[in-house]
């Protein structure tokens, strides 16, 4: 699959006028043909719908735009409960799914009204504690242990994963529940994570329904819904071909009609909780080159570094470059493309084949539309990028200011730093 940029290098070039590099920049287009894709391929589920994860993308303008097709969020932490509660979300509209959760956002939660989908076995009574009594709808995650495979390929490990309940405790807790008053099940799972496979999600589904059928035969708790989270990824390299959400609800409904409709529960509703897939190939961190190095191998300098994406350095994770304005030149020239901080692992690429390239050039850094801003930080002082939205017409929005020093030192509450560092003004 040929992978070419959203934008082009005179499109960049005017951004930079005002809204200097590095920056993130997603497209709105994708992004509204994408949900309208996803809610075509489950359609056919009269429950289903999407919960997006919040942590993957959190910018209440691009959550904006996916709560326009009905989507809600999927949050993990009191911050991501707060996001979604000032974007109106309430009840329903709100999955919360975390792990080791701290008193406090049990209670927004409960206060939200959000569905809790709860990590442990032992959260059941430190839920109802902290809240004083239990939801009428909660959801419990499963996790199998051992591998998930399909065929004889492993997919991932979930049995070394901290989440979730074991087979043996999910009868339990549904029991438990049942008779603290809970009326409506869900179940949730995530076993493995960026799959570039058609046939993940009905493989999922398969394991869940069976489980639903039994839990729901042998506890009695009524199960209202199966959560399928996330795991469907996308292609990073160019030589993957994308995921097709169609074919990918129509397993799903093959195993619905199979498991759930003889069983009497034709009712269930699907749910998913996508990030990547959402938002992951709408988004490049651009960035511009500003220094070549020559020594054992050819370096080039570029203005972002690991705190704008870290998944090269934190993963080793692949993503793809294009040289903008020079896309259709041979890559004959072999890279590392480099960030500045004091860390060997600041490389957006090792060895990568490009274009050559020269001192002022703008690449764009593609699929960073999920987990790139999101998982920034500030080592070595550095401050996070800006935030753009590519509109449909072709103007370009501005979803979130770059971050200035006065917001690096700002929680130095009574040191008075910033002040005598910058007493004219902002240092912006």
């Amino acid at each position: 699959m040929e992978k070419r940029a959203f934008v082009t290098k005179e499109l960049v070039e005017k951004i930079a006028q005002k809204y200097p590099t590095p920056f993130h920049i997603y497209d709105e287009k994708g992004i509204r043909e994408n949900v309208k894709a996803l809610k075509e391929a489950f359609s056919w589920n009269k429950g289903y719908r999407e919960f997006f994860a919040v942590k993957a993308t959190p910018n209440p303008f691009l959550i904006s735009i996916l709560r326009e097709y009905g989507c809600g969020c999927d949050c993990s932490s009191l911050t991501e409960l707060m996001l979604s509660s000032a974007l109106g979300m309430e009840g329903g509209d709100i999955m919360f799914s975390s792990n080791d959760t701290p008193p406090e956002e049990f209670a927004l939660a409960g206060r939200l009204g959000a569905t809790i989908n709860l990590d442990d076995i032992t959260h059941i009574d430190f839920l109802e504690k902290t809240l004083g009594r239990l939801p009428k709808t909660l959801s419990c995650r499963f996790n199998p242990g051992g591998c998930f495979a399909m065929g004889t390929r492993i997919m991932d490990h979930p049995g070394d994963a901290k989440y979730g309940f074991t087979r043996e405790q999910m009868f339990e807790g549904f029991r438990l529940l049942k008779e603290r008053g809970v009326e409506n099940f869900g179940i949730h799972a995530f076993l493995a994570s960026n799959t570039v496979t058609n046939g993940y999600y009905p493989e999922l589904a398969r394991q869940l329904f069976e489980l639903a059928v039994e839990l729901q035969r042998e506890t009695g708790a009524r199960i209202a819904f199966v959560n399928l989270s996330g795991g469907i990824g996308i292609p990073y390299r160019p030589d993957q071909e994308p995921n097709d959400i169609r074919a990918i609800g129509e397993g799903v409904r093959r195993v619905y009609e199979e498991i759930l409709v003889p069983a009497g529960m034709g009712d269930v509703a699907l749910y998913t909780e996508l990030g990547r897939f959402m938002t992951g190939p709408y988004g490049h961190l651009v960035t511009r080159v500003i220094h070549q190095k020559h020594i054992y191998k050819e370096y080039l300098g570029v203005d972002a570094c690991a705190v704008n994406l870290m998944r090269p350095a934190m993963y080793g994770a692949y993503h793809h470059i294009t040289v903008l304005g020079k896309e259709n030149r041979v890559c004959d020239h072999k890279y590392d493309v480099v960030g500045s901080l004091c860390e060997n692992n600041d490389k957006f690429a090792i060895d990568r084949m490009l274009p050559q390239v020269e001192i002022g050039d703008y690449i764009a850094i593609h699929d960073t539309g999920a987990h790139g801003f999101s998982m920034g930080y500030n080592y070595n002082g550095k401050l996070r990028s800006a935030e753009l939205l590519l509109r449909e017409d072709g103007s370009v929005e501005l979803i979130r200011r770059r971050e200035t020093p006065r917001d690096y030192f700002a929680t130095f509450d009574g040191f008075g730093i910033y002040d005598r560092l910058f007493p004219e003004g902002d240092g912006r």
